[in-house]
Parts: structure tokens; C-alpha cells; sequence
């Protein structure tokens, strides 16, 4: 199967040979090879793509409650008793708009859903990862911590830098002067925000893995827990934007298999996200979400533009 610069090439050739086709010949290409991935699984396939990587600035790269129509419009005449695989490349976004995603593909596809992660899925992408009966992901793939972000900080270090200031406060009542400039920089009620927006983060995820991931399993709740635990734990993950490989994923003892397990399908995944990154990086858009049928929604930095199959 094509790599990288492959695909680019045929992107090229399709642009040479038939220069009406030229601003379409990334559509083309791509949506040749989702097509053939479909083939290949018999399952529906809905790519879920964020320019986050090459076009960072951009309002609207996050999971947003928008992405919902761009979903309906994928799921739109597909046969859903075919299940999905959902290949995301995200950088996390809303929890509200997460979860209110997350329940609708549950109710399309009576949680058949397996979850491709070909390179990135963060934050927001991780809680869809861990909404899935089955996580794909390569030696390349990453998933990341689900510690929420309030404002743009990450909530369990404000939790933690409150607790901390309490107990320094209470051993000497002198660092209070210390900690005066950093905690009155926080409004009223963000601490509660803060301390809302993890339990609900934390709940929704427990509940996914319990209810899809580990279905049945007698030990679901256990697992689901220390998964949880684990992907939330500041501490442990220092940082929001940690990348988790799949051997971390697996130990921490998420239901993952290996892209390069299946050779044919490891082709297929990443010529598609060859062409994603192609279409993402040399195009306007900067958020895809494309069926194997060639129903597409795609935003662009000048107008978003919904485009049909053909």
C-alpha cells in the first residue's frame, strides 16, 4: 500500500492527468482508499479528523458540539448493523460535546463501535477511545490523559495546588502572604468548577468502560476504576498533553490491539491517514469527517462547507 509521500505523488498524478479535477484530486485519492478499507472490514467506516497539528491556531478544532451534524450526515444510509470503525485523530475538546457524541453513535450502532487511533487521540479523543469495544492503535498511536481543562488550565493541578496551599497554610499560617498572589487570581466558584468538571469527566469514562468496553466482565468495575484512576492522576501524568503508547495503554489494562497485527489493515489505516493529513495540510480545511461512502463534512478557514459523495 502507499506511504506518505505515495500518496502524495498519486495526488500529484491525478492533478496532471485531468486538470479539471485538480482542486478535488485529494477527495479523490482518499476516498478511493476509505472505500477499500471498507472492502476489506465490511464494516462502516467515519473518519473523525482535526487539523490540529498543522493548523494550531484555528477556533474550531476541538470536539464541538457542531461535529454532531457532521456525524449525523456520516451516519446517514449506512447499514449500521455493519458496526463502525471510527478512526480519530483528535485533540480533545468539550466534555459535554464529547459525551453527547459518544451517546448518539451508542444509539446508531448499539455499541458496535471499534475506535482506530492511527497517530493522536487526546484528551476528548481518549474518552471516545475508551466509549469503544475495542481500541486499534500502532506502535506510532497515542492516547493521553482525560484530566478536563477549565479555562485552558488543567483542573486537577488547581485542585491540587488549592489542597497544597491548605496544608502549608495550616503548618504556618506566614506562607498564607505566599500564597495570597497565586490564589486570588482564581474567580469565585472555580475551585467547584474545577472539582465538577473531573468527577464528571471521570464518571462518564468509568461508565463507558463498564458498560462498553467490559461488558460482562466481572471484574468491569475494578478495571474500569483503576483505568480511570490512571488516566486522570496528575500526579502520575505530570502533564494534560502526555502521550500514551500502546504498551501504556495496554498495562494500564485498556482493551487494545495492535494495528500491526493485521498487515493488510495497518496499509489501509494509515494510507487513509495519509491522505487526511495530505488533505489537512494543503487544503483549506482544518476538521474532516468523511464516510467510506464519500459523505464528507468538511470546515474551512475561509467557510465550512458540507460536501456530498461523488
Amino acid at each position: 500500500m502507499p506511504n506518505w509521500s505515495d500518496v502524495l505523488n498519486e495526488i500529484q498524478r491525478e492533478i496532471a492527468t485531468n486538470n479539471a479535477a485538480a482542486r478535488r484530486a485529494v477527495d479523490t485519492v482518499r476516498r478511493n482508499y476509505l472505500r477499500q478499507l471498507f472492502e476489506y472490514t465490511k464494516r462502516n467506516v467515519i473518519a473523525y479528523y482535526s487539523g490540529f497539528l498543522s493548523k494550531p491556531d484555528i477556533e474550531g478544532i476541538e470536539i464541538t458540539d457542531e461535529d454532531k451534524n457532521g456525524f449525523m450526515m456520516g451516519v446517514h444510509r449506512l447499514d449500521r448493523s455493519r458496526g463502525l470503525d471510527l478512526i480519530v485523530h483528535t485533540p480533545g475538546g468539550s466534555i459535554a460535546a464529547t459525551e453527547s457524541l459518544v451517546d448518539y453513535l451508542h444509539s446508531m450502532f448499539d455499541d458496535d463501535i471499534r475506535v482506530i487511533v492511527p497517530q493522536i487521540a487526546m484528551s476528548g479523543g481518549t474518552m471516545i477511545a475508551c466509549s469503544s469495544r475495542e481500541i486499534i492503535m500502532g506502535k506510532h498511536s497515542n492516547l493521553g490523559p482525560i484530566d478536563p481543562q477549565v479555562r485552558g488550565i488543567p483542573a486537577l493541578g488547581v485542585i491540587e495546588e488549592f489542597l497544597r496551599a491548605r496544608r502549608e497554610i495550616a503548618k504556618d499560617s506566614g506562607r498564607a502572604q505566599l500564597w495570597y498572589p497565586i490564589l486570588s487570581q482564581y474567580r469565585p466558584t472555580f475551585l467547584s468548577q474545577c472539582e465538577n468538571a473531573v468527577a464528571w469527566s471521570n464518571d462518564f469514562v468509568g461508565q463507558q468502560l463498564r458498560e462498553v468496553m467490559f461488558r460482562g466482565d466481572p471484574k468491569a468495575d475494578v478495571t474500569a476504576k483503576a483505568i480511570v484512576r490512571a488516566l486522570s492522576g496528575y500526579r502520575r501524568n505530570r502533564t494534560h498533553n502526555r502521550h500514551l503508547h500502546i504498551a501504556d495503554c495496554q498495562k494500564l489494562g485498556l482493551r487494545v490491539s495492535a494495528l500491526e497485527s493485521d498487515p493488510i489493515l495497518q496499509d489501509l489505516v494509515l494510507t487513509v491517514h495519509h491522505c487526511f493529513m495530505h488533505s489537512l495540510t494543503n487544503t483549506p480545511a482544518f476538521k474532516m469527517i468523511e464516510n467510506h461512502l464519500g459523505v464528507a463534512f468538511v470546515k474551512q478557514q475561509a467557510a465550512m462547507m458540507a460536501q456530498g459523495a461523488g
